[in-house]
């Protein structure tokens, strides 16, 4: 049953397809008006759109009249207002040269301060190793404060040196000893008058007095007082 069916539907459609073959090849079917008379059926003819011409337009040109004159245009000025005018001949006073006298100075050159050359350093100070014989016991009290000032102990050091100083307390060595010793705990002050002493002191010494007048020198240049220190080393040369 489904195969006559399906057959069925082959054979109309390919009945179909060449009656409607048929059907394009052939004129179309006539149109009968009211009369009777026939009428077929024609399409419609476009209607045809023409452009409106453009007529053409010759331009004339013909030479410049110069025979008359053209006239000037005349601009007149706007009359200005009071302040306008006010302002304008601030302007005008200010565009104007000024007098010698108004003329603003030039300003002064200025010195450039030249550079402070630095002083120079103080030349080294050397203090003095040889002294003049020591009795036994100051001799004794002397080389003990030696060893402890070269271990260290300052403090130590000068208390002997003190000792020794109440034994001999005339002995211009021992004086000068202390003062190297209060030089080395920064003490300038102290140490400068005790070098004073030494040099008073050491009469006939003349290499301790040298000495003495040194270790003043480096006080004084410990204190700041290079012109204290310049006398001193002055005095030191007489020596």
């Amino acid at each position: 049953m489904l195969l006559k069916r399906f057959f069925l539907v082959i054979c109309l459609s390919a009945a179909l397809t060449g009656c409607a073959e048929f059907y394009a090849g052939n004129s179309p079917a006539p149109v009968f008006n009211g009369a009777g008379a026939e009428v077929y059926h024609q399409p419609i003819p476009r209607p045809i759109i023409q452009e409106p011409s453009v007529p053409e337009t010759i331009v004339e040109t013909q030479p410049l009249d110069t025979g008359t004159p053209i006239a000037p245009i005349e601009i007149t000025p706007e009359q200005a207002s009071p302040e306008q005018e006010q302002e304008l001949s601030e302007l005008e006073q200010a565009l104007q040269p000024k007098p010698e006298s108004q003329a603003i100075p030039a300003p002064e050159a200025t010195e450039v301060p030249q550079p402070t050359m630095a002083p120079p350093p103080p030349p080294p100070f050397e203090p003095l190793q040889s002294f003049a014989p020591l009795s036994p016991g100051v001799g004794a009290l002397v080389l003990a404060a030696n060893k402890t000032a070269g271990q260290g102990d300052i403090n130590s050091a000068t208390t002997t040196i003190e000792r020794a100083i109440r034994i001999e307390p005339r002995n211009a060595t021992l004086f000068y000893k202390l003062a190297l010793l209060r030089l080395k705990q920064s003490k300038p002050r102290l140490a400068e008058d005790l070098a004073k002493k030494s040099a008073l002191l050491a009469s006939g010494d003349k290499q301790l007095k040298k000495h003495s007048w040194l270790l003043i020198a480096r006080a004084r240049d410990m204190q700041n007082n290079p012109e204290g220190a310049k006398e001193a080393r002055a005095k030191a040369d007489q020596f």
